[in-house]
C-alpha cells in the first residue's frame, strides 16, 4: 500500500483479466512493481459493499507466479483494480 498523507490508498493495478460463461471476471495476470505475474490459483473470494453507496468491491487472494500471495479487488464503481496486500507464501517462509 501506498501512503500518501499518513492515509493508506490501494494501489492501482493493470490486469487481464478472465471472464467465464457466467460473465464473472476473475484475474488471470496483473502488473506489479514493472513485473508481470501470472495468478496460478485463486485461493479465496468474497464481496464486500458500501453500506451508504452500495458500490461492491469484488476481492481475491491469489497465489502468483512468483510464490506470493496477493490481495487484490475489483471495484465496481469505478471499474479498476487495486493491488491492497502482498505477503509470502508459507512454502517460502521457511
Amino acid at each position: 500500500m501506498r501512503i500518501s498523507g499518513g492515509v493508506m490508498s490501494d494501489v492501482k493495478l493493470e490486469v487481464t483479466i478472465y471472464a467465464g460463461y457466467r460473465g464473472a471476471e476473475r484475474p488471470s495476470s496483473f502488473i506489479f512493481e514493472g513485473s508481470t505475474i501470472a495468478v496460478l490459483e485463486i485461493v479465496r473470494t468474497w464481496v464486500e459493499e458500501a453500506h451508504r453507496t452500495r458500490v461492491q468491491k469484488r476481492y481475491f487472494i491469489v497465489k502468483g507466479s512468483d510464490q506470493y500471495l496477493y490481495t487484490v479487488y475489483y471495484d465496481v464503481g469505478s471499474g479498476e483494480w487495486f493491488y491492497q496486500d502482498r505477503e509470502r507464501t508459507k512454502n517460502d517462509q521457511l
